[in-house]
């Protein structure tokens, strides 16, 4: 299934996309993409639907994919090509930081340039939805507590993160900086999460081209590692890590500018469009 958030932000409606690419409405069924609608009991529940039982929503603003996220986990240098192109090496754990949930926005939002950024820079990543609590899980067992998948654009602010003091949160989590969506892919529909191509353009022209092949932790290690530490709930978000092409590793590196364009998506789980402007 492929289900969603339609609606003016802050009045999004639960819906989900049907095989003809319809958008039908589930408020009739489940108050919301989060908590108990993504356990598996309730998927279950929204899958046993017929869609064209649903009311068909129009055309509107598709919000983030889930609600309700009460933690937005990032792995940072998770790609061996990206961490390449950066001058980094491969951590021996996967490197683990926080974005701030303030940070979510829809798949089509547009995204803020913070005052003072010099260098707003883009990420294409594959985001996995957790659908019921996991804590000390096994490598083996990790993808049980996976609800889904979906694009998640690790939007940063290089000198924030790395050239002042402290650590990487506040280059990551300014506002706007994470538009998740525009579906939450049950993972019934994604054969392997280790074999999607991943792609990125900015006005255009084509920055990343890459596949989750090349990811150095996978997803089911790297929920099964997290769990370990904190306990994961349904509606957490984390954010695998990017394939190379980002505008740091370029020679001259090249950053966002007010006005810029961003179009990105992960195969199986649509794209995102979102307008970069200057926060005044």
């Amino acid at each position: 299934m492929k289900l969603m958030r339609v609606g003016e932000a802050g009045r999004e409606k639960p819906a989900l996309l049907d095989a003809d690419g319809k958008i039908r409405d589930l408020s009739g069924h489940v108050g919301d993409i989060g908590g108990e609608a993504i356990s598996p009991a309730g998927l279950a529940k929204i899958a046993a639907i017929d869609p064209k039982s649903l009311p068909e929503l129009g055309a509107g603003r598709i919000g983030a994919c889930v609600a309700g996220t009460g933690k937005f986990i990032c792995i940072g240098l998770n790609f061996s090509d990206h961490a390449a192109e950066t001058g980094a090496t491969v951590p021996p754990e996967p490197v683990i930081f926080m974005k701030a949930t303030s940070a979510i926005v829809g798949p089509n939002d547009t995204v803020l340039i913070p005052r003072g950024s010099e260098k707003t820079d883009w990420e294409v990543e594959l985001g996995v939805v957790i659908g019921k609590t996991a804590k000390y899980v096994s490598e083996a067992d990790a993808l049980d507590y996976v609800a889904g998948y979906c694009v998640s654009h690790d939007v940063s602010e290089r000198a924030f993160q790395t050239e002042r003091a402290g650590q990487w949160t506040k280059g990551k989590s300014c506002d706007t900086f994470g538009p998740i969506g525009p579906w939450l892919v049950t993972k019934d529909e994604i054969a392997d999460p280790q074999n999607l191509g991943m792609w990125l353009k900015v006005n255009g022209q084509t920055m990343q081209n890459g596949s989750s092949r090349t990811m150095v932790y996978g997803v089911a290690h790297i929920v099964s590692y997290l769990s370990q530490f904190m306990s994961l709930h349904p509606g957490d978000v984390i954010s695998t890590g990017t394939p190379p092409g980002v505008g740091m590793g370029m020679k001259p590196p090249r950053y966002l500018r007010d006005g810029d364009v961003v179009e990105l998506g992960i195969e199986g789980l649509g794209s995102q469009k979102q307008s970069f402007v200057a926060d005044r």
